[in-house]
């Protein structure tokens, strides 16, 4: 009995240890997904703004933009992959790997080949276990993304689609972004986007039938489009990443809250046991002396 209550205390100094550490984990996410969703907040307008303003360019103008015009035979496509670089966020990585999973092959469907880039180290694991191939990969930014790391990455990704996919095998026809959409602190969701060629997403009020919204362009529209793509790409990646964020801080909040009820819940557990294992190793020892004094009175009153 000694021996079982040792082990049932050990492991209650165990779970108590780790609902420390969750505990922290816990308090930490959610101190930072406060700033996590105004940077969401702030910059989710002038991304959208910014959407309409090239939408509007693609659609009510002439212009013939090698950025907004789908390629005749497209032979190749890029994906961006935004996971997690730490883990005990749920199933926040997973879910976003497999929704690149499920549209790399919708797109190899539709006969194309796909290239990898990949934000967080989660997925750049993912990728490096299974032995395929990453175009480029960036870590150790995903809970606290830069504008400047997502310069890098627009960067890296106009760079690609400028380049000629039927020649140069780093050129990509298209451009598709996944990642964790931030709702609320219970609900994210991974999604996929097409970034280019742009689609048109103008969501404005309908237009009455027989007019239609006039624009002119200084100087004309196609150096419009030449200013506004990279600044569209950049916003569009670091919006993206900033749900991203949001949603790793409010996955692991709800995650490591789990953790600690249900080390609330095994502390509890084991304490009962604790409790029954004294008390009978007590009622034992009890047994055992009287046993003893009955034994002694019994050889006593035998030599009398």
């Amino acid at each position: 009995m000694g021996a079982q209550l040792r082990i049932y205390r050990r492991r209650m100094r165990s779970v108590k240890a780790t609902k420390k550490i969750t505990k922290a984990m816990e308090l930490i996410s959610a101190s930072r997904i406060v700033k996590a969703q105004q940077r969401v907040t702030a910059s989710t307008p002038y991304s959208l703004e910014l959407t309409r303003a090239v939408s509007a360019i693609a659609t009510y103008s002439s212009t013939n933009h090698p950025l907004t015009t789908p390629s005749e035979k497209p032979i190749r496509a890029a994906i961006l992959i935004i996971t997690a670089d730490r883990g005990m966020a749920g199933a926040y990585s997973n879910n976003a790997i497999k929704e690149g999973e499920q549209l790399a092959g919708l797109l190899r469907e539709r006969g194309l080949e796909t290239v990898s880039y990949l934000v967080g180290r989660k997925a750049v694991n993912y990728y490096r276990f299974r032995n395929r191939p990453v175009a480029a990969s960036w870590t150790g930014f995903s809970d606290n993304p830069t504008y400047e790391n997502a310069k890098e990455i627009a960067d890296s990704l106009m760079n690609a689609f400028i380049a000629d996919a039927q020649s140069d095998v780093n050129g990509v026809d298209e451009i598709h972004i996944v990642f964790t959409e931030f709702q609320s602190m219970m609900t994210q969701n991974a999604v996929a986007r097409r970034m280019l060629p742009l689609e048109v997403v103008e969501n404005s009020e309908p237009i009455p039938a027989g007019l239609l919204p006039m624009y002119e362009f200084e100087p004309n529209a196609g150096v419009v489009l030449n200013a506004l793509l990279p600044r569209y790409i950049e916003a569009r990646v670091f919006n993206a990443m900033l749900q991203s964020a949001a949603s790793e801080h409010a996955a692991r909040r709800k995650a490591m809250k789990s953790a600690t009820d249900n080390a609330d819940e095994l502390i509890k557990s084991l304490t009962r046991l604790a409790n029954a294992a004294r008390q009978a190793e007590i009622t034992q020892e009890i047994s055992e002396i009287v046993g003893g004094a009955d034994a002694l009175a019994s050889a006593s009153a035998g030599s009398e």
